[in-house]
């Protein structure tokens, strides 16, 4: 299980808000990649889900990403704790 800290301002930055312009949540790349690379080997998912990350200005570890990765890689859910702090 991986655990990030986000700001009130920022969580769209990480789910999915249709009440925002913001264009590149963490949360769609995450379901797009586990949608298409299920099977595919870690090493090849962990550069795609930095460069989410960086799009979405997210600060996981190398070893949050690398869970991620073998999640999608293996069909599994994957947890997330997301600490949210205020303004």
């Amino acid at each position: 299980m991986g655990e990030i800290t986000v700001s009130v301002q920022d969580m769209h930055h990480l789910l999915h808000d249709p009440a925002s312009t913001y264009g590149a949540p963490y949360q769609r790349a995450y379901a797009e990649l586990a949608a298409t690379h299920r099977g595919r080997p870690v090493a090849e998912i962990v550069p795609l889900l930095r460069a989410a990350a960086d799009r979405a200005l997210l600060g996981f570890t190398g070893a949050d990403l690398v869970e991620q990765a073998q999640a999608i890689s293996g069909g599994e859910p994957y947890e997330l704790r997301v600490r949210v702090i205020g303004p």
